[in-house]
């Protein structure tokens, strides 16, 4: 089994992007962070990170990625360049065309994860300012096994939030 650990949204909070790196250092097999840290990109702690730049970044981070861990392809991005304020079909299309297995995105602050087309669509949030209908500050851990993807959200103190912790079968028929 593998696990990441997505952030995104952190609007100039270094203190929390350290205290995260920190804390899973050991614990996770990758990180991400999604967009807009409106930080240096110079900061030594990146070094630990896959970081992507958001609308409100200035400093030069690239707009995406790809990586490669295990089984999957993991796709990450902030997400407004794909207008994902209303929808996930650029960012659909732009999967498919890579053939990424799962997208890890930020920009809309609000806490989502949702299969469609095989594809696992994750966004962990924000942890600074959360938006929608989940007020939570936020961050998520996959776990990636075999046959199965877990996704956990955790707040800004490092819990569980109990009630946003989904399954996803790798096999497209359970979907």
């Amino acid at each position: 089994m593998k696990k990441i650990l997505v952030i995104s949204d952190s609007h100039g909070d270094c203190e929390i992007v350290k205290d995260i790196r920190d804390r899973y250092k050991n614990k996770v097999d990758l990180l991400f962070h999604n967009g807009d840290s409106e930080l240096s990109n110079d900061e030594k702690f990146w070094q630990s990170f896959f970081v992507v730049g958001g609308n409100n970044d200035f400093a030069d981070f690239k707009d995406e990625q790809l990586t490669t861990l295990g089984q999957d392809l993991i796709l990450q991005t902030h997400g407004h360049r794909y207008g994902i304020n209303f929808g996930l079909e650029q960012l659909t299309l732009a999967a498919q065309q890579k053939k990424a297995t799962i997208v890890l995105f930020g920009h809309l602050h609000r806490i989502s994860c949702e299969k469609r087309q095989g594809i696992l669509f994750v966004n962990p949030g924000s942890i600074t300012q959360p938006r929608g209908p989940i007020k939570e500050k936020s961050y998520a851990i996959l776990s990636l096994e075999e046959d199965l993807i877990k996704v956990q959200y955790y707040n800004r103190h490092h819990l569980p939030l109990k009630k946003l912790h989904f399954e996803f079968s790798r096999k497209e028929s359970q979907v």
